[in-house]
């Protein structure tokens, strides 16, 4: 085995975005294993992610070169690239001298033993032909986070127009100018073809779901490239739980977008708040109205960023649940313990299939069943009735009448939280793909 000078392996992490200037789950995931590789002593790990247009906090100086260092960790950089040149049909980048010349000469300085991609979006695919021609004897590792190789619409695979909301599991260059008529059957071709030529150059795809690994080796990537391993996830502090309390209080966190469900979250907290107690089957005054009437705290990022009509549209909404809906916004990751202990079920609702949810991990984490569409990655990772219940997605009455039975059953939270699994943890993550790692670089060398 390859390694730096120090004796260890240098592992070079390249992702689409960095969670201090976009947060997201691949962003946070990226820097997570990046964090726990550094601080085990195990490798000497470089994190390499873009900043641009996308950035919350706007431009970042980089005078005279594609690259900065971020902060005060030498081993994080930032690598400056426009949105205006990225080329969304073919995913690959337009100025092509920032991979010719500058990603060639970062290669170059820092040699790495394995280049681990997490994301290749607003970057280009092709920067995995300059690796593979800077690098000829590296192995190159890819972590798959959804659909957008296979699916033009985002990596949704969930289609348009007439069958708009159609859950898809097969594309085709015919299908998919039937979800865009103006992109000919021809051009969707040579975009497989593009992807695919780029993707050969790859060792080993991860995939996080057993569910994103079947849809690839559908597509056509040999079983014998890619390998089933879930993300890693970074120990956190336990949350005490009052014994007997009503269990009626919910919670959203993730991107606000169309695809993440939260306007049929938002539909059936309307739906529970026009039935109003009658949703706790209440006999007689006896019982104290609102007892076990569902709440929903909603956290989420990136509204702004949305279309005007999304966002008018999730307003009304806002306006229509003020009784039973608080709208808490985007969160800092320093007070995630906080934000999970305020709440009793953790909601995802997503209209598209998912890979592998990273707060269906950090619910389960903090002890919390789950609520979730019963298709995809959530349904792969939540067992209704186990740990979490599902619902029949795009339904806003189904997932109003999970709630319901949610909060009305008794003990069921209690059933449900003892039926969470162990989650993988961070240390195990980077075990594995130190292994992984080291079995790559032997198989190149023998080559």
């Amino acid at each position: 085995m390859t390694a730096s000078g120090n004796g260890k392996l240098k592992v070079l992490f390249i992702c689409h975005n960095h969670p201090s200037l976009y947060p997201g789950g691949a962003e946070e995931y990226a820097l997570e294993i990046y964090k726990e590789m550094r601080d085990s002593g195990v490798a000497e790990p470089i994190l390499l992610a873009r900043a641009g247009m996308t950035a919350e906090t706007g431009a970042v100086a980089h005078p005279g070169t594609a690259f900065s260092v971020l902060g005060e960790d030498s081993n994080q950089y930032l690598m400056h690239c426009d949105l205006d040149d990225f080329e969304w049909v073919t995913l690959s980048q337009r100025t092509k001298e920032l991979f010719t010349i500058h990603l060639r000469e970062f290669l170059l300085t820092h040699q790495p033993d394995v280049v681990h991609i997490q994301h290749t979006l607003y970057l280009g695919i092709d920067l995995l032909r300059e690796i593979r021609n800077t690098l000829p004897n590296t192995p190159i590792v890819h972590t798959l986070h959804e659909f957008r190789p296979i699916c033009h619409r985002d990596g949704v695979l969930v289609r348009t127009g007439a069958n708009e909301n159609e859950l898809c599991l097969e594309a085709s260059p015919r299908r998919c100018n039937e979800c865009f008529p103006d992109l000919s059957q021809e051009l969707f071709f040579m975009r497989e073809r593009f992807i695919r030529s780029h993707l050969s150059l790859v060792d080993l795809f991860l995939a996080p779901s057993r569910f994103l690994m079947d849809r690839y080796i559908d597509w056509g990537i040999s079983p014998e490239r890619i390998r089933f391993s879930d993300y890693g996830r970074a120990s956190v502090p336990e949350i005490p739980d009052a014994p007997g309390e009503v269990r009626n209080k919910l919670g959203y966190f993730g991107q606000l977008n169309p695809y993440k469900g939260v306007k049929v979250l938002l539909e059936a907290m309307r739906i529970l708040g026009e039935n109003g107690n009658s949703a706790n089957g209440s006999n007689g005054p006896e019982e104290q109205p609102g007892d076990l009437e569902p709440t929903l705290r909603l956290h989420g990022a990136n509204l702004e960023k949305q279309s005007d009509e999304f966002q008018t549209e999730f307003y009304d909404l806002l306006d229509a649940t003020a009784s039973n809906v608080t709208y808490i916004g985007k969160y800092d990751k320093s007070s995630v313990a906080e934000l999970f202990s305020a709440v009793d079920w953790v909601v995802v609702p997503s209209v598209w299939w998912e890979n592998s949810p990273l707060v269906i991990q950090e619910a389960f984490l903090y002890g919390r069943p789950v609520i979730c569409s019963n298709i995809g990655g959530m349904a792969e990772k939540v067992d209704d009735g186990i740990n979490g219940l599902h619902f029949q997605t795009f339904d806003p009455s189904a997932l109003a009448a999970t709630i319901r039975r949610a909060v009305e059953s008794p003990n069921l939270w209690e059933q449900l939280r003892r039926g969470i699994p162990p989650i993988k943890t961070a240390e195990e993550d980077v075990r594995f793909l130190i292994d992984t790692y080291a079995e790559l670089i032997e198989a190149r060398t023998d080559r």
